[in-house]
């Protein structure tokens, strides 16, 4: 697996890829008993839009505006790309626990600017302090939002998540079980603060620890962004996942 699958700043596909091969985790399987009914996540105290909701495939605009009201701080503008949003999240977070994106993947953000930033420390490859900087835009508009707000916002919309992961090619999936086994994973990656080494294949660079390099998805993507950044990520995810499977957070 590459360090950065899809690592560009174009997304030019418009079609959505199919869902990954059976060998994914058990939890996208199709017939699996709803485990985190959306219904459970009330006890966010933001009250979220009445409006009715548009169609999926109309639903940019609308996904546009709320999102920039959401984020409060940080240049989301600069990080998105600004059509199928729901759909490319329902892909994305699809993806994040399994170990391969897919040829054809698309994201709902843009990647990072500029390339793997590395150095050399006792003659061995491992990626430079300064690479956490790339993702330092991503995590300054998720730290700018609050989880209550977002939550209440996925779950007036969820049905257009819901039709999202149907389209993708689950029938009979639940989407909020797939976030939440998502976030799980990445909740689950390994805390490392030494400099990890790399070696290189081809134009790529792959983790040398097989361990680290069988990691899913999401959990490498943790370790690329830092050991600062990647505490900050799982706080505000342990918030979210709280809300969205029902519980309160602590004041």
């Amino acid at each position: 697996m590459a360090m950065h699958p899809k690592e560009t700043q174009g997304n030019t596909l418009e079609t959505l890829p199919a869902p990954a091969s059976s060998s994914a985790p058990a939890s996208s399987a199709s017939a699996a008993a709803i485990q985190h009914p959306i219904t459970q996540a009330e006890s966010s105290p933001a009250a979220a839009s009445t409006a009715p909701l548009p169609a999926l495939a109309e639903s940019d605009a609308s996904v546009i505006s709320a999102l920039a009201s959401l984020a409060s701080g940080g240049d989301l503008h600069s990080l998105l790309v600004p059509n199928q949003i729901i759909s490319r999240t329902v892909a994305t977070i699809d993806a994040l626990p399994r170990h391969s994106m897919g040829s054809s993947y698309i994201l709902p953000l843009r990647t990072p600017k500029g390339s793997l930033q590395t150095a050399q420390a006792n003659g061995i490859t491992v990626i430079n302090a300064s690479n956490a900087g790339r993702y330092d835009p991503y995590v300054a508009v998720l730290e700018s939002v609050d989880p209550h707000a977002l939550v209440a916002w996925y779950r007036h919309n969820y049905p257009l998540f819901q039709q999202a992961y149907r389209e993708l090619g689950y029938p009979h999936g639940y989407f909020n079980d797939r976030l939440v086994a998502a976030i799980d994973d990445m909740l689950a990656a390994p805390d490392l603060h030494d400099p990890i080494a790399l070696t290189k294949s081809g134009s790529r660079y792959l983790f040398v620890d097989p361990q680290l390099q069988s990691l899913s998805n999401g959990q490498k993507l943790m370790l690329r962004m830092g050991p600062a950044n990647e505490q900050q990520f799982k706080a505000k995810l342990h918030m979210i996942r709280t809300l969205l499977t029902g519980g309160e957070l602590a004041h």
